[in-house]
């Protein structure tokens, strides 16, 4: 086993650590510390923090969430392909015609649930 070609792998992810830590390290190190009740305390829309932090949500904030999600990895997969549509033919045109329409059976079945509704 060659393990030659794995060297760019290892040096991707210590430069990967290296720059998700090295920041927090440093200002850590060289920024001021100077914590004070006032900086220590629970900041809630200008006003103290009231009630248990562990309370039960409604699952309309996690679906309204996930459905954001959703139509966000639309528009991840629909740029790219519209920078090449011109280049990848009837088929890539279709095959994307295909995915469009699945999510707009899901947005309509959502909708036609109630899941976009907020009482």
């Amino acid at each position: 086993m060659n393990l030659e070609e794995y060297f760019p792998v290892l040096m991707f992810i210590i430069i990967g650590i290296l720059v998700g830590v090295a920041p927090q390290v440093l200002g850590r190190v060289l920024g001021p510390h100077r914590p004070d009740p006032e900086k220590l305390s629970q900041y809630e829309c200008g006003f103290e923090a009231f009630g248990d932090a562990r309370m039960q949500f409604d699952v309309r904030f996690y679906l309204v969430a996930i459905l954001f999600i959703l139509f966000d990895l639309e528009v991840a997969f629909l740029v790219p392909w519209a920078v090449v549509v011109t280049d990848i033919g009837s088929t890539g045109f279709w095959g994307m015609m295909v995915f469009l329409g699945l999510l707009t059976i899901g947005l309509a079945y959502e909708w036609k649930k109630g899941a976009l509704d907020w009482d």
